[in-house]
């Protein structure tokens, strides 16, 4: 295996797992401050906010490299 490959599928599960473990963690801070349906749902949109940014980044790079 190309070393190249290897650092991408690398980099996409261990961000994709990143992400996952991020998403516990505040669902986990939801449930322990007693947050609600809406204070969760703000703290979701936030980290998805975030999410949203890394995938925009990496669909800018792409376009910009003519990938």
């Amino acid at each position: 295996m190309e070393p190249e490959v290897f650092e991408e599928l690398m980099m996409t599960l261990l961000v994709g797992g990143l992400v996952l473990f991020m998403a516990f963690i505040v669902w986990d801070l939801a449930k322990k401050s007693r947050a609600g349906r809406f204070g969760t749902f703000i703290l979701f949109f936030a980290l998805g906010l975030g999410v949203l940014g890394f995938l925009i980044k990496s669909l800018v790079i792409a376009g910009l490299e003519g990938a």
